[in-house]
């Protein structure tokens, strides 16, 4: 079978195209975030990702995922539809400790009232990290808001118990890293999309 030349080009051109366009990354920390995440049924785009500093250690990398960009917290926070915050490790943590850590940055970001109603939440999420005690470094973890079911919790790709159904439940940790008092400031900035 003949296929003529400028047939067998522009079928050349498009398979070369696909891989490109399905596999489009941003590295961060020699990290690779993919650009685009299904969620539930939803894609969504990264909004931003980068480093978390402790002092001059690099601790892990971050990248947030939206339905659309979001450049204020604020926007970030009242977005409707399923988000992301996908978590990948720079060096081995004690995951107990990071649990603990959630717990504080929810604290420094939200007004007493309000977090006493996610306590029971954050209770569990800490147990959750407690019972993994390391994380190592490569590993990762994600936190996923998905409309009517809550947030899910994975550890190493693995969903970790049942969902966590309170609406502010996801804000209020999406909070330690966008909150008025962020866990690093650059990677606050990085992850609303702004440049290092």
């Amino acid at each position: 079978m003949n296929i003529p030349r400028s047939l067998q080009a522009a079928l050349l051109a498009a398979l070369l195209a696909v891989p490109f366009a399905a596999t489009a990354q941003v590295s961060v920390s020699g990290v690779k975030y993919e650009e685009t995440a299904q969620i539930a049924g939803s894609q969504l785009q990264l909004n931003g990702a980068g480093t978390r500093y402790k002092g001059p250690f690099k601790v892990y990398t971050a990248g947030l995922y939206l339905g659309k960009k979001s450049a204020t917290t604020e926007e970030a926070l009242a977005l409707p539809g399923a988000k992301r915050m996908a978590v990948v490790m720079l060096r081995d943590i004690d995951a107990g400790e990071l649990g603990k850590l959630f717990v504080r940055g929810v604290e420094d970001n939200m007004e007493r009232a309000a977090m006493s109603r996610l306590i029971p939440g954050l209770m569990r999420m800490s147990q959750i990290f407690t019972d993994h005690k390391k994380l190592k470094q490569g590993e990762q973890f994600s936190l996923d808001w998905v409309p009517g079911t809550g947030t899910i919790v994975y550890v190493r790709g693995v969903q970790q118990g049942e969902p966590f159904r309170e609406p502010e439940f996801f804000n209020a940790l999406l909070r330690i890293w966008l909150g008025p008092a962020p866990a690093d400031w650059r990677l606050k900035e990085s992850l609303l999309g702004k440049p290092a």
